[in-house]
């Protein structure tokens, strides 16, 4: 459910194209073979419309029913994209940041520094524009090193 939340909210390309295989009609509108048909995934992903009013808000509950009842529309989720041509990555990429998740937090606990500014933007894939700056404490060491506090803090290049 955290994952498709941040999937959700932070979608990793903000939009996705399709051309037409044929000529079509969508109500009275005629759409020719060929036409390159744009799709607004972050919009989607941020339409309080099929969301909710709290559309902005992160919470990964939606997703307690599965995918297809977290909005009003079973497809408005698709970071992945849908149909015959979803991202053949998606189970990859899925499991790898579950399996990564696992390795940190076996390891450590982590917040966001004080330092971070939210400011995501858009240049091919949808990115933190000054990185995300964590605090790192290590489990292990507070666990063995009384009286002592260890704090790691990554940040971004773009700083």
């Amino acid at each position: 459910m955290i994952l498709n939340e941040t999937l959700r909210l932070f979608s990793p390309f903000s939009s996705l194209s399709r051309e037409t295989a044929m000529d079509m009609k969508l109500g009275d509108l005629h759409i020719p073979k060929g036409l390159n048909i744009y799709i607004p995934r972050l919009t989607i992903h941020h339409d309080p419309e099929l969301w909710g009013a709290d559309v902005h808000e992160f919470k990964p509950e939606r997703f307690v029913d599965g995918i297809v009842k977290a909005s009003k529309n079973p497809l408005a989720f698709m970071p992945f994209s849908f149909g015959p041509r979803f991202c053949v990555g998606q189970g990859f990429a899925l499991e790898e940041a579950k399996l990564v998740l696992v390795v940190i937090l076996q390891r450590f606990r982590f917040h966001l520094s004080p330092n971070y500014r939210h400011a995501p933007y858009d240049k091919v894939t949808v990115k933190p524009k000054y990185g995300v700056p964590m605090i790192l404490e290590c489990l292990w060491l507070l666990d063995h090193v009384v009286g002592e506090f260890v704090n790691i803090e990554i940040f971004n290049d773009n700083q």
